[in-house]
């Protein structure tokens, strides 16, 4: 019963801390590079996999990106592609709380591993590589050097902080989309692919990345 009590409570603490950092503006602004690291990521990913040739990936001190790939330049596989970005933070959260759930708490720091090498490999400027590259060194500290108890919370505050973390990005996506600061963003992407409003595909990341919260939630409290 002290196990599972001592499991509530790291669940409830590194939820509560990922919450505070995705809403004080101070620590979401360092903290906001890797979700652009996993929402560049998503859009690699799905490019490859939908046969499209990755140039490469830019990560800015903005917390912009971007990530250059060669195809048609409409179709399906575009469509994917830009589709990716906004909800892949979430949905790589919701993978992760399925694992922790699971008591594969190491499985997630791999996987961490694995997808910073990636990116790591594709960044084509100075700041974007530095970056990817601090953010190796801390996970690569977390799992050499400390203990399984440690290791354990840190894979749950990372599961956190992507499923808060990706829903405050759609809510700026907006923001800047009514102040006309957003023209090339993903949402108007797809909207000049599909004939559609952009809007509807703001709204379309925003309830695909609650839902995942609340999923995640539900398995990470219940």
């Amino acid at each position: 019963m002290d196990v599972l009590d001592d499991q509530a409570a790291v669940v409830l603490v590194t939820g509560v801390v990922a919450l505070v950092v995705v809403i004080f503006n101070e620590a979401w602004r360092p903290a906001r590079n890797l979700i652009t690291i996993v929402h560049e990521a998503g859009h690699a990913l799905v490019a490859v996999l939908v046969g499209r040739r990755l140039s490469g990936i830019r990560l800015h001190s903005d917390t912009s990106g971007l990530t250059l790939t060669r195809g048609r330049p409409y179709g399906p596989g575009m469509v994917s592609t830009a589709l990716a970005g906004y909800v892949a933070p979430s949905l790589l959260g919701l993978v992760f709380a399925a694992l922790v759930g699971a008591g594969q708490t190491a499985a997630v720091l791999v996987v961490c591993g694995v997808l910073l090498l990636g990116v790591l490999v594709m960044v084509r400027n100075v700041y974007g590589f530095f970056s990817v590259l601090l953010t190796g060194a801390v996970l690569f500290g977390v799992a050499w050097w400390t203990s399984p108890v440690v290791q354990g919370a840190f894979a749950y505050l990372i599961t956190w902080f992507l499923l808060l973390g990706g829903v405050r990005p759609v809510g700026e996506l907006q923001g800047k989309r009514r102040r006309g600061r957003a023209r090339d963003s993903d949402a108007d992407q797809l909207a000049r692919l599909t004939g559609t409003p952009g809007l509807l595909w703001v709204g379309m990341f925003f309830f695909v990345n609650l839902g995942a919260l609340a999923l995640a939630a539900m398995w990470l409290l219940g």
